[in-house]
């Protein structure tokens, strides 16, 4: 959104957080923990505001506006244990084939859009879900349909998500053929035990295995993600799988801390008053900055709060840094989500409602948001300071807003507590801040999001 589209509108400096919470909390790893991927909360996007979603889709759009592209592949082997995503583990080889159909449908919808009709997509995203789990050769016609109805030759990334047991030689030749520049393994973990102990499909040997076929495909970047305080997880167990992580010689390395939201199914245990052995924040910050450290002495230099990518090597995620930079997004499949000229869109949440729109030919609505000014300068900002530092002169530009005269309370209060550090020109977390920077970020939402339930 550029700055003139502020004009007759709420100005973003009108409109301030109050002071942060202090983040000595409780050190336990509470049921509801997320990790923010968006602003407002999903719990305020409104299912009467989906006609109002379609009219904009519509519409003319920005063509200066970077276009992304996002494809939901909800199927896996066995559903992780800490999964909160849009999943299924029981559709067979038919009811894949007519999912991916559909999703292919809804795409070919999109590209006769007003708002997306002659746009070039700056980056393609196949997510999940496991995008592996499909055939090759689902995988090839997919593909091909979609090309058909929205070329992406001229996209500068096209970025796609593996979990190791799905991938053969023949796989990961065609997931390179169909143009895939940044691969993604879902590893998780190294070790057997805590691999079955948290209801993953794989196995450490199928780690190893894929490794060569991926090496010898030339992708342009591979990133392997490991997560901190699965269930079963030790100190011992923990350096094991940095050492081995690090020896896998990926070219990034994303370490996340385990959360949980309240649609996993560890989640449903707790609640129902199980007790389960979840690592408290403390070690899983503790284990994360061991993970940060052995990276960074192994040659490799931050590109997130998560994410560590080898020195020398082009550290660019396009789909993340459009994402928090406010691109317009296409959300593609069932339960997906969406932005196009400041409004939030998400699909719909069932296999059935989602496929039968797409029978129809209609958009698969379920419900969206309108951002107000405001709420869009908050929504960059939060997300840009995943990645550590964020520089006050692009929301001058971009909003016309001082951000530290907006956010002067919660910045304060932070760098009271020690989790960042900022001046006119720039906002730092510390590494303090870094290790948590997901806990944070609440403190600078509105104060009627404060408190609310994320999803």
């Amino acid at each position: 959104m550029t700055t003139a589209m502020l004009e007759d509108k709420e100005k973003p400096a009108q409109v301030r957080p109050e002071p942060a919470t202090t983040h000595l909390q409780p050190e336990k790893t509470d049921v509801g923990s997320v990790f923010v991927s968006n602003y407002p909360p999903f719990s305020f996007w409104r299912e009467d505001l989906a006609d109002e979603a379609e009219r904009v889709l519509r519409s003319p759009a920005d063509p200066g506006t970077p276009l992304g592209l996002y494809l939901h592949i909800p199927f896996c082997r066995k559903r992780c244990k800490f999964c909160y995503f849009k999943v299924y583990t029981d559709k067979n080889a038919p009811m894949v084939g007519r999912y991916l159909e559909s999703l292919a449908g809804e795409v070919e919808i999109y590209s006769r859009l007003e708002s997306i009709r002659g746009r070039q997509l700056d980056f393609i995203y196949f997510g999940g879900g496991t995008p592996s789990f499909i055939s090759s050769a689902q995988l090839r016609d997919t593909v091909g349909r979609l090309k058909r109805a929205m070329p992406w030759e001229g996209a500068r990334e096209v970025a796609f998500e593996a979990e190791p047991g799905t991938l053969t030689q023949s796989k990961v030749a065609a997931i390179r053929e169909i143009g895939v520049t940044r691969l993604s393994l879902g590893v998780q973990n190294f070790v057997d035990q805590i691999l079955v102990d948290n209801g993953r499909a794989h196995c450490s040997k199928e780690i190893d295995r894929c490794r060569p076929w991926i090496r010898q495909h030339g992708f342009e970047l591979v990133n392997i993600d490991i997560i901190a305080g699965l269930v079963g997880e030790t100190w011992q167990t923990w350096k094991e799988n940095v050492a081995r992580a690090i020896d896998y010689d990926a070219d990034s390395v994303t370490v996340y801390q385990m959360e949980l939201p309240f649609n996993t199914t560890y989640s449903s245990h707790i609640l129902k008053g199980e007790k389960l052995p979840v690592a408290d924040w403390k070690t899983k910050r503790e284990w994360n900055e061991y993970a940060l450290e052995q990276l960074s002495a192994a040659g490799y230099q931050l590109s997130s709060a998560y994410t560590m990518v080898k020195k020398g090597h082009p550290a660019d995620f396009v789909y993340r840094n459009q994402v928090w930079q406010g691109c317009d997004l296409i959300g593609a499949g069932v339960a997906s989500f969406g932005h196009m000229s400041g409004m939030h869109i998400q699909n719909q949440p069932g296999w059935n409602a989602y496929n039968q729109h797409i029978d129809q030919g209609r958009l698969p609505l379920k419900r969206a948001l309108r951002l107000k000014p405001h709420e869009q300068l908050t929504r960059e900002f939060i997300l840009q300071l995943k990645t550590g530092r964020i520089q006050a002169e692009y929301f001058e530009k971009k909003f016309g807003a001082d951000i530290v005269q907006r956010f002067d309370p919660p910045l304060r209060e932070l760098r009271g507590q020690g989790m960042l550090e900022f001046d006119r020109h720039s906002v730092r977390l510390t590494r303090r801040g870094l290790l948590q920077a997901d806990q944070l970020l609440p403190d600078f939402y509105d104060a009627a999001y404060r408190g609310a339930r994320y999803t």
